[in-house]
């Protein structure tokens, strides 16, 4: 509590002092000023002119929020604290496709009443976190997997796909800009939402020939605050999450509205998600809103972890694939995608086999399971009762990544040099 107490005052001193939100840029525009002679004419870095317009928002909520984010820490509720600026990028299929990015502040959005988006569910979605390292700079992780699936899901529902590399140039300036939202490292991290709708206003079902793609960001703490929490799950094969033909391994909004009924009927029993299971046989699929992971021991005695593969039910996760790819490089134990059922958990659970269950996603990265409510019986797992828990070193090892505290590939630092942006012609809003 004396570091958070310090970096409060701190913060709030430097916050007192600033007339304008935008202390960032203007440190930034005055030492591209200073240091423009000892520049070499010949580095290439210094002729860069990003292709977007930036409007900063001329006073700052950031104020109003911080002492809330120094304090609330893990206790931040999830959504609520929403940083001053957003990314937008405007697609018209009659004006050439995608017009220019530009930041602005966050605001309302105009629709028109018959709007694709409003009617059809046109939409699709991200989530993906910049995280503040250790050393200082801004993290994201992995990002152009969650671009790459973005315009996989755009195309299910007949959006059109964007260039990845603009967008993904977009999200790190909208980042740099308001990395003030994010004064400490961990547990704190900024969630980034990328949202992709169909905003042409005509009735008919039809592909959209306008669409809007924007990005939100917002403050958020640990899914856990000191130490991992279990969830219990219920199981009922009367719901169902996605099915084969559908599009369950696309990341829409339409895919989570039909939970939200179901979730409520699990919440009334005492459990924290729903375990979908699909088929007569009741294939185990996915945990709430999260990739499931099952580690057990095989008749030969040999450790595996299993996951559902890919088959179009499942959500191609990023966190899945990193604990795949990590596993797969230690080379411990056999790592599996296939199909599992509830008939062999249980069995594997009464003959002592299994050892672990457990959600992985993008908020949680690892969300340990316990028990799990299925046919009116509580099946009790034993994955809080591992002395040396395989999800347990996964966290650390995935959040290790995040937060820089170990070099990664998969770590990508959001340049914040200050003569990057010095083409740059920023307004104000009004």
């Amino acid at each position: 509590m004396a570091s958070i107490d310090v970096c409060l005052s701190v913060t709030q001193k430097i916050l007192k002092q600033k007339k304008t939100c935008r202390k960032l840029y203007s440190i930034q525009h005055l030492l591209s000023k200073r240091n423009q002679s000892s520049l070499s004419q010949n580095d290439p870095e210094k002729c860069v002119k990003p292709d977007i317009d930036i409007t900063l928002c001329k006073s700052s909520k950031l104020n109003d929020n911080v002492t809330n984010i120094l304090k609330s820490g893990t206790q931040i509720k999830f959504g609520t604290i929403f940083t001053d600026h957003m990314l937008k990028i405007h697609y018209d299929k009659h004006a050439g496709g995608w017009q220019k990015p530009y930041i602005t502040p966050m605001e309302h959005l105009h629709l028109h009443p018959a709007a694709k988006v409003l009617h059809y569910a046109t939409e699709v979605f991200e989530g993906m976190k910049a995280y503040r390292s250790e050393h200082g700079h801004m993290n994201l992780f992995r990002p152009e997997l969650n671009l790459q699936r973005l315009n996989k899901s755009a195309e299910r529902v007949g959006l059109p796909p964007i260039d990845s590399s603009i967008l993904l140039k977009g999200i790190e300036r909208l980042v740099s800009i308001d990395n003030e939202w994010l004064p400490v490292s961990a547990p704190l991290s900024l969630y980034i939402r990328p949202n992709l709708i169909g905003t042409e206003g005509t009735l008919g079902v039809a592909q959209a020939n306008t669409a809007l793609l924007y990005v939100i960001m917002c403050t958020v703490g640990s899914y856990f605050s000191d130490k991992f929490k279990s969830v219990r799950l219920m199981a009922n094969p009367k719901y169902a999450r996605a099915w084969p033909g559908g599009c369950g391994d696309s990341k829409i909004g339409a895919n989570y509205a039909t939970t939200l009924y179901p979730q409520e009927l699990a919440s009334k029993l005492g459990c924290h998600q729903m375990l979908w299971l699909f088929g007569e046989d009741r294939q185990i699929t996915e945990v709430g809103a999260m990739n499931v992971f099952i580690f057990y021991k095989n008749q030969n005695g040999e450790k595996v972890l299993a996951t559902p593969g890919l088959n179009g039910m499942i959500l191609p996760g990023i966190t899945r694939r990193s604990v795949l790819d990590l596993t797969r490089e230690w080379d411990e134990f056999r790592v599996e995608e296939r199909k599992f059922t509830m008939a062999e958990l249980i069995e594997l659970n009464n003959n002592n086999q299994i050892l672990e269950f457990f959600g992985t996603g993008t908020a949680a990265v690892i969300s340990p399971v316990s028990s799990i409510l299925y046919e009116d019986t509580c099946v009790e797992l034993p994955t809080m009762e591992q002395s040396n828990p395989l999800y347990a070193r996964l966290f650390k090892a995935i959040t290790d990544i995040q937060y820089g505290r170990v070099a990664h590939p998969w770590t990508r630092v959001v340049d914040e040099r200050p003569h990057l942006y010095e083409s740059q012609n920023y307004k104000y809003a009004n």
